[in-house]
């Protein structure tokens, strides 16, 4: 019997955490943003709640769950706040995911621990200014010298790399020339810190403004050898593996911006009136909200599905693709409708759908643009 409900563990956390958001995070959020300021506070709490650590097994300091419950943390936190919610998505599926797949027991000892309690966040260093979605452009290289990597070069709009509390970027990079021609790429841990390694000034954003944001450089940077990440030139084939799980997550994020937008337009056309009555009496508004629900369940739907064959160890990166293209989708499409029912109200930053509105673009082009996904839903159907 197909059964699409949470089951307890699932259900319990969700409420944990949707209980968290209302009481925790949305009295503050909304000064926190205009004053552009990362939400630490909100950060170690949650790192107390564990939220970190979900996925990962105890024995790295984590909670032993699954990728499946941090989706679900994530669409909670988003019906809030999607600042919050990259933050904990970034630093969860970008910063440490990579350390436990690919990293050595070693690695995995010296990084998770932390990364898992909410003390201390990994960014992934992938993006770069001239590469945009064509990530096989890497121009940054590292060479082996002397026993140590030395890394030149610049990266683009990275998560959670320039906080207090970030220990590391691992850096994809050119480490060589492959049989065939092509580039060889490798990633490569470069903790925070490291002579030559300059986090830039934060970006000037147009929504998640607490979210921590900047571009990076790398002058003769030198870490060891030993701070290669998984083997040598397969750097390229771990952040696809990375980012296919990564869309699951922003896909199950979009769906909580949907969600939110829902909620705040419910409560909304209950209270205002217009001509008379409550707005939320007029056919208009009925079918807008209607619309803007029914794009939030097949969402929904469409994560669940592609979260449930990650689970069970089958492809889904076709499912992936299609859960982020529809979630994005539905997140910008609520967050326009919500601003619209919301009139003047709906363009003033102190009512939540219009940082709704400011936070919900980047989903259509973070973790992979609506046309890259677009691209490949059709390469996995043979076209």
């Amino acid at each position: 019997m197909i059964d699409f409900r949470l089951d307890e563990e699932y259900e319990d956390l969700r409420k944990t955490v949707a209980d968290f958001a209302a009481s925790e995070v949305s009295p503050v959020i909304g000064e926190l943003y205009e004053r552009e300021e990362f939400p630490y506070g909100i950060v170690a709490r949650m790192g107390r709640m564990g939220l970190f650590g979900l996925p990962f097994p105890e024995s790295h300091g984590g909670m032993g769950g699954d990728y499946f419950a941090l989706c679900v943390v994530l669409e909670e936190l988003a019906r809030v706040d999607s600042s919050v919610a990259i933050t904990l998505e970034a630093a969860v599926s970008l910063g440490a995911m990579p350390i436990y797949r690919f990293g050595t027991d070693e690695q995995r000892q010296r990084w998770l621990p932390r990364l898992c309690r909410g003390e201390a966040l990994g960014a992934f260093g992938l993006t770069e200014p001239g590469g945009g979605s064509d990530a096989g452009a890497t121009a940054t290289t590292a060479v082996l010298r002397d026993g140590e990597w030395v890394i030149n070069g610049s990266k683009a709009f990275i998560t959670n790399s320039g906080t207090d509390i970030t220990d590391f970027v691992t850096v994809t990079a050119v480490t060589g020339t492959k049989p065939d021609g092509g580039k060889e790429i490798s990633t490569i841990v470069v903790p925070s810190g490291t002579p030559g390694f300059t986090v830039e000034a934060k970006y000037s954003k147009v929504g998640w403004n607490c979210s921590d944001t900047h571009g990076l450089a790398f002058d003769d940077v030198r870490v060891p050898e030993e701070n290669l990440l998984g083997e040598r030139g397969k750097g390229y084939a771990q952040f696809l593996s990375i980012l296919d799980e990564g869309r699951i997550a922003i896909a199950a994020l979009s769906v909580g911006l949907a969600q939110g937008c829902v909620d705040e337009c419910l409560r909304y056309v209950r209270e205002r009136e217009a001509f008379g009555q409550q707005i939320g009496q007029f056919q208009a508004i009925q079918f807008k909200v209607a619309d803007m629900e029914a794009r939030t369940h097949t969402a929904r739907l469409a994560y669940y599905a592609a979260a449930s064959k990650m689970l069970r160890g089958e492809p889904f990166k076709r499912e992936a693709a299609i859960a982020k293209l529809v979630s994005s989708n539905a997140a910008m499409d609520n967050a326009r409708e919500a601003t619209q029912i919301f009139g003047g109200y709906g363009f003033m930053n102190e009512f939540p759908v219009g940082r709704f509105y400011r936070d919900a673009k980047i989903l259509e082009i973070g973790e992979g643009t609506s046309e890259v996904q677009r691209m490949l839903i059709a390469r996995d159907l043979g076209l």
